[in-house]
């Protein structure tokens, strides 16, 4: 072969970082000798990669091209020299998952990874579901579990379990003594929101469809516990997954809202990986994992 695997892991580092010293810094390397392994690689087979501004380096459409065959075959490698040197089946696995997946359901399934794969390693990124796509887009995480809906010709979403929204009020909130609300207490309400793009918002928005430029929202917050916070303080009333509401329920300290049964806040749990990503028996033994989560999870 007339390439080499450091020239390879250059070429996607600078890709990352869109700068040769960085990239260089990330792979221990001195800049001059990343820039030599990049002109090599280039000069070997008379293409250009990049498009240079300056000090930024930046991918053009060749180097887009096959910027995911040479992450594909580097993931290989790399799989292959951790079962040379480990004897393991599974390595270092990079996940993403959104705010209620990450926060109550991702951490059991890291643990039981682990407890598998005793030599691999797991790191977990949390954020919401549009800064997850990009990420698996970029091949900076391997897999993403998302809890919103997506179109990307990128990316193969895959269905991993069902869930749903509930609406909650503190235990002496008025509208908690109501069997079932209408619409007219939905507009009256004052309202705790996760933020917009996240996968919680973009469902809670479908099912209020009619209504939805009446709602009185107070506050739009990032994290869960602070919503389940402000709504135990009574500044309003929020709708989160039955996840992350179950242990409130059995406590008291929150309690579910019967709407109209025809607002609809039923949902889908997604894996997200990209469509030329090799799929690594690390990644194999994930989805696995979360599989079987679902048969022992059912809400």
């Amino acid at each position: 072969m007339k390439y080499t695997f450091r020239q390879l892991e250059v070429f996607l580092a600078a890709a990352s970082m869109e700068n040769i010293t960085k990239a260089a810094e990330s792979l221990a390397m001195s800049q001059s000798a990343a820039s030599s392994a990049l002109k090599e690689l280039e000069s070997q087979f008379d293409i250009l990669l990049f498009d240079r501004v300056g000090k930024r380096l930046q991918l053009n459409e060749l180097g887009r091209l096959f910027r995911p065959q040479v992450e594909a075959l580097l993931a290989q490698g790399a799989e292959l020299q951790q079962a040379f040197s480990q004897h393991a089946e599974a390595g270092a696995l990079k996940v993403g998952a959104t705010l209620t997946i990450g926060n109550y359901l991702a951490v059991g399934v890291m643990a039981n990874y682990m407890r598998t794969q005793p030599h691999a390693r797991v790191s977990l990124e949390v954020a919401n579901t549009s800064t997850i796509a990009r990420r698996v887009k970029d091949f900076e995480l391997d897999i993403g579990l998302i809890e919103g809906e997506l179109q990307s010709a990128e990316l193969e979403v895959i269905p991993w379990r069902s869930d749903e929204l509930v609406v909650f009020c503190a235990p002496d909130h008025p509208l908690a003594r109501r069997k079932r609300l209408g619409d007219d207490d939905l507009r009256e309400a004052t309202w705790i929101m996760r933020e917009p793009g996240s996968g919680t918002r973009q469902t809670f928005e479908r099912g209020m469809h009619g209504i939805l430029s009446d709602l009185n929202i107070l506050l739009e917050l990032e994290h869960t516990e602070a919503i389940k916070r402000a709504v135990e303080a009574n500044l309003g009333i929020g709708c989160l997954s039955r996840v992350c509401l179950a242990d409130a329920f059995r406590r008291g300290s929150l309690v579910p809202l019967n709407v109209p049964e025809y607002r609809q806040f039923d949902r889908q749990f997604y894996f997200i990986l990209h469509r030329q990503k090799y799929r690594s028996a690390g990644i194999a033994s994930w989805m696995e994992l979360c599989r079987a989560l679902k048969t022992d999870n059912k809400d």
